[in-house]
């Protein structure tokens, strides 16, 4: 079922009762990614914001994909990026025990959905965008590392996986996004006087934010 058939009950529902269950969870996993202390504990405010920032990405999963398998990996994916960005922001680290196995279930979903719809031209796109933003994101570390770290570029082959199977237009509106929210968050730090000009901000979640932008911007996708 595409994105426009589906009744606006069914998004709610779809939405809220996932992030519902999931939310205490990856409170948890958050706070303790961020301390390394697998006894912390997630307060209430933590709790209700995962929950809805789960909720409002699942509720765009569906309204990008409809029901088929690729609204699995955007769902997943968005589930990620709620713990990669509040752990980015704690402590400036990507962890991998996130990142890996996203990009393995993302690639899992992607491929369920060619196998079943044919989107087979989609999944290879997907790839070869993975591997150049990955190429691209791994040079420009290797130049600066003090400016990308390689937790970046890990999340950004994931995001190239995702943002190319959607079209290149999106993989580079996405890239562009994320450089446009990063700037606008470091000038306003600069100029709030939370942060000087050679103070080391996270670049993750500005990524995250410019590949949703992107998917936002890129409108439910056509029917396989």
């Amino acid at each position: 079922m595409s994105a426009d058939d589906l009744p606006p009950v069914a998004v709610l529902v779809g939405a809220a009762l996932p992030a519902l269950l999931l939310a205490p969870w990856l409170a948890r996993v958050t706070v303790r990614l961020a301390t390394r202390d697998d006894s912390a504990a997630a307060g209430a405010t933590r709790t209700v914001a995962v929950g809805g920032l789960l909720a409002a990405g699942f509720a765009g999963a569906l309204l990008l994909g409809g029901l088929r398998p690729a609204t699995v990996a955007f769902a997943w994916a968005l589930a990620a990026a709620v713990v990669l960005g509040a752990v980015d922001l704690a402590v400036h680290r990507l962890p991998d025990r996130v990142t890996f196995p996203a990009y393995a279930a993302t690639a899992v979903a992607l491929l369920a959905d060619a196998a079943v719809l044919g989107s087979w031209p989609a999944l290879l796109r997907g790839v070869l965008a993975a591997a150049a933003a990955y190429g691209v994101a791994a040079l420009a570390a290797l130049a600066s590392p003090e400016g990308l770290g390689y937790g970046d570029v890990k999340l950004l082959g994931l995001l190239g996986l995702l943002l190319g199977w959607v079209g290149w237009g999106a993989l580079l509106a996405g890239v562009f996004l994320g450089l446009l929210v990063g700037a606008a968050a470091s000038l306003s730090l600069v100029a709030a006087r939370r942060a000087g000009w050679r103070t080391a901000l996270p670049f993750g979640p500005p990524l995250l934010a410019g590949a949703v932008l992107a998917l936002a911007l890129a409108g439910p996708l056509p029917p396989p």
